[in-house]
């Protein structure tokens, strides 16, 4: 949940609540931390970055790489609903809230599109909405995309089936992932193809974002696999421009996932790129590597 030198927090009223946002400091207004939507007018193209899920998880994902294009572009880098300094349900989160949220993100500040950068699960539900709403999308750069459930596969994992568990599940999620050695221990393993490359400043970030009042109803409905779907029947309807890349080493999404839903649609998808020696977030573990391949990517908008 740091925020980079150069930005700003703002906040944007949704129907379930408040979304909280970064983006470069306009010198033309004043950088208030409480500022309700900018009124004035960029006429650059915006960048949206979405981070993924996961205990801690926030708009930090993205903040090794997001900087790099403030210059050119209109960079918004939100923190989800239910992660980090946005609005907190104090209910079950469903896919739904998700494309609803996400939907009056770009309706209130992209309305004429953006190209959107979205990881894991939540590139997946990207793909949804772009297929309904093709008219907010300029392009997709996804990392991982995702439903988790992917050509029929169940969503199992121990603790998904741990904090099913009534008192169970916020036992769980107190002393095993809202903790500096349960975050440290799951960048580590999980996260990251190489564990020396998880610095301190990352542990505080998911920390600080898990530590937040109600941070477990997000955490633990994705634990639960209550967001999970099958993303493989809706790669084929996908007809914005889009770019799919996957870490080798990526665990719970393995690269042959990545190969074959990018074979779904050879029209609108371009050939997987495939970064050797990263896990699922390149954009933490290697962000040189990939700010080098937005660039390339954003180089191809007309």
């Amino acid at each position: 949940m740091l925020q980079p030198p150069g930005f700003y927090q703002c906040t944007l009223t949704t129907g379930l609540g408040t979304i909280v946002y970064y983006t470069a400091a306009d010198p033309t207004i004043s950088a208030d931390p409480e500022v309700e939507a900018t009124d004035w007018i960029d006429r650059r193209t915006p960048l949206v970055f979405l981070h993924g899920f996961g205990g801690g998880s926030s708009a930090y994902e993205w903040s090794l790489v997001y900087p790099a294009f403030a210059a050119q572009y209109r960079v918004l880098a939100p923190d989800l609903l239910g992660w980090g300094r946005s609005h907190h349900l104090t209910r079950s989160y469903q896919i739904q809230d998700y494309l609803t949220t996400i939907t009056e993100f770009l309706e209130q500040l992209c309305p004429a599109g953006a190209v959107v950068l979205a990881s894991s699960l939540t590139a997946g539900f990207v793909v949804r909405l772009a297929i309904t709403r093709p008219e907010l999308f300029k392009q997709l750069i996804l990392v991982a995309p995702s439903g988790l459930a992917d050509f029929d596969q169940p969503y199992k994992n121990f603790f998904a089936q741990l904090v099913s568990l009534p008192l169970v599940d916020r036992l769980v999620y107190g002393t095993l992932i809202a903790t500096t050695t349960g975050i440290r221990s799951f960048l580590e393993n999980r996260q990251f193809a190489r564990a020396s490359r998880v610095s301190q400043e990352m542990v505080d970030a998911y920390l600080a974002s898990a530590l937040q009042p109600n941070a477990e109803y997000s955490a633990l409905s994705f634990v639960r696999g209550d967001l999970c779907f099958d993303l493989a029947p809706f790669m084929p309807q996908i007809t914005v421009p889009t770019l799919v890349i996957w870490g080798r080493l990526a665990q719970f999404t393995p690269l042959e996932l990545g190969q074959r839903l990018t074979d779904l649609n050879s029209r609108s998808i371009q050939p997987l790129v495939v970064i050797r020696g990263v896990g699922l977030t390149p954009q933490l573990e290697l962000p040189a590597v990939m700010i080098g391949l937005i660039t390339q990517q954003l180089a191809t908008l007309k």
